[in-house]
């Protein structure tokens, strides 16, 4: 895990919750289906604010719910 902790996306979650599929959210949010994915599998280095707020206003959700901090392990620091 990273030194300062992690941002986990629920992307994949909220998809599922909402019963919506990946094409429809991706032309209602108009972004790429790629772009999707790699929301989808965490595989995402810097956030797009825009996006953050397309993925929320379509699946109706609010940035807590959509993105998680995942604080660093201090076990190792002892």
């Amino acid at each position: 895990m990273a030194k300062y902790g992690t941002i986990k996306i629920h992307a994949w979650e909220l998809i599922q919750k909402n019963g919506i599929s990946k094409t429809k959210l991706c032309q209602r949010a108009e972004m790429q289906l790629t772009q999707l994915n790699n929301y989808c599998n965490n595989d995402i280095s810097r956030l797009d604010i825009d996006v953050l707020a397309r993925l929320c206003t379509v699946l109706n959700c609010q940035i807590g719910e959509l993105l998680e901090f995942i604080p660093p392990d201090h076990a190792d620091d002892s």
